[in-house]
């Protein structure tokens, strides 16, 4: 038995169509410079108040508020609940959980938007709690702030921790809060981006999360 800690978007689901659309609209309403389509994929996972800067150098803190402020806007009205769970994916929770895991959600996601699409998607069955960024995007912002406050909140010791993402932060965030890391490769990040970032284990779908987790668990037992 292990406490999995599974990240959302690349992970639970596919939110590209709707966190692109709301790029798209935040550069159109700040007036930043536009990005080819491909460009926009960098930004799912990891924090927007960590991208913003590095995509557009001339924002300061201020004008990345508004930024943030603006996608946000049209994010939570129109593209939240387009996100569409992978194949697959609940059959291997409901699998997961029925041999005795405890499978969490820590997530980049505000958490009060995390909580919405919680509900939205009946996760709460699965899942016995989901973990977020703080809603200002201020206090608790990156992976590894989340997944320390997650293992805080759920009293879980790492060395018995799994964490399960699709970009490189995710890993980060796992090695910083002293978990194991399974990395997958069905969602947004590369099988180089995880590897580089210290995922010794991949699994290339939903339903090969379980065999990634038994050659994670004998990683942890040789080390």
């Amino acid at each position: 038995m292990a406490t999995l800690f599974f990240d959302f978007d690349g992970t639970v689901a596919d939110s590209e169509a709707g966190i692109v659309a709301g790029l798209k609209y935040m550069v159109q309403d700040r007036g930043l410079r536009p990005l080819d389509n491909s460009a926009y994929v960098q930004f799912i996972g990891p924090a927007l108040v960590d991208m913003l800067p590095k995509v557009w150098p001339e924002l300061d803190d201020v004008e990345v508020k508004r930024a943030i402020d603006a996608f946000h806007h049209d994010y939570e009205e129109e593209g939240l609940y387009q996100a569409k769970l992978y194949p697959k994916f609940l059959d291997t929770m409901a699998n997961l959980k029925q041999q005795g895991d405890q499978l969490y959600i820590a997530s980049a996601k505000p958490e009060t938007m995390l909580h919405r699409l919680v509900k939205h998607f009946s996760l709460d069955q699965y899942f016995a709690g989901a973990y977020g960024a703080s809603d200002d995007e201020q206090t608790r912002v990156t992976k590894t702030d989340v997944l320390a406050y997650a293992l805080k909140a759920t009293q879980t010791d790492p060395a018995v921790s799994v964490m399960i993402g699709d970009r490189a932060n995710d890993m980060t965030g796992g090695l910083d809060n002293h978990v194991q890391l399974l990395g997958v490769t069905y969602g947004f990040g590369s099988a180089k981006e995880l590897q580089d970032a210290g995922a010794k284990v991949l699994a290339d779908k939903p339903e090969a999360i379980p065999e990634g987790l038994k050659k994670v668990a004998k990683l942890s037992a040789k080390s």
